[in-house]
């Protein structure tokens, strides 16, 4: 404990809130749905992170669903220069658009970022590496996403992400899409969506010991519960208890946190 004599000094510093400076996590949605965004507040807030602050940015302008890879260059174009002039205001960010979004090594990248040592992560990088954590090591974890185009970029996004070269891990059961874009998610009618999404997912256990299953997408935001409902129905009560749901905006925010509190 360092400077520390006792355990007591040590818990009386950590556990005294007026010695506790408050953190600020920016929460970036980078397509310009306002709705989108709202609906990751109740996600966060879920958490109860106390003395953290959690500010959510919409883009300005740029498309409305991010739905394939040139959506997401043409999304950083819109946000990096609205989110320049005030990066030094926060300890962390959050890039909430399931893809490998060119906007996290943008940041990473931005002068007051890297030399303030600030954390950046995006909701893929952070379910993914959550999902490998929480599995056995003999279990896969594989992705439910939106359009089929999705299928093909998130599958290359995880070797990349991974480092495996060429081929995807063993532990990766792969990706399955519900046909739906991001803003169709909250626009079909409930049924539709609910079909669709359970649908995936049982597509995807049935590639092997599938134990947890990525939401890839930030619009997923909340269907946790229809995810669950598919595995009790494809596995049984108590198999499909069992797999982890990982939510990427979630997952992302646990992530930031503990790396702006470590100070790592």
């Amino acid at each position: 404990m360092g400077e520390f004599r006792t355990l007591q000094a040590y818990q009386a510093r950590y556990n005294n809130p007026s010695k506790m400076r408050e953190h600020n996590i920016l929460i970036i949605n980078p397509n310009s749905s306002e709705p989108m965004t709202n609906a990751l507040k109740p996600l966060v807030e879920a958490l109860h992170y106390k003395d953290t602050k959690h500010t959510f940015f919409t883009a300005p302008s740029g498309p409305k669903s991010i739905n394939n890879e040139d959506d997401a260059l043409e999304s950083s174009k819109h946000c990096l220069p609205a989110l320049q002039s005030s990066l030094g205001q926060y300890d962390g960010f959050l890039v909430a658009c399931y893809s490998h979004h060119p906007l996290v090594p943008q940041l990473k990248e931005q002068a007051v970022v890297k030399g303030g040592s600030k954390a950046v992560t995006g909701i893929f990088e952070a379910s993914v590496a959550t999902a490998l954590q929480v599995i056995h090591p003999d279990q896969k974890f594989g992705i439910v996403s939106t359009g089929k185009v999705w299928e093909e970029i998130l599958s290359e996004a995880v070797v990349g992400f991974l480092g495996t070269g060429e081929r995807a891990s063993a532990r990766f059961a792969g990706v399955e899409t519900t046909g739906l874009n991001a803003g169709d998610l909250h626009d079909a009618p409930e049924e539709v969506v609910r079909g669709r999404m359970k649908d995936a997912v049982k597509r995807l256990l049935r590639k092997g010991d599938v134990g947890a299953i990525c939401l890839g997408c930030a619009g997923m935001a909340g269907m946790n519960e229809m995810v669950r409902e598919a595995c009790v129905e494809e596995l049984g009560e108590e198999e499909g208890r069992r797999v982890r749901v990982v939510d990427g905006v979630q997952a992302g925010v646990a992530w930031l946190e503990g790396v702006v509190r470590s100070g790592i």
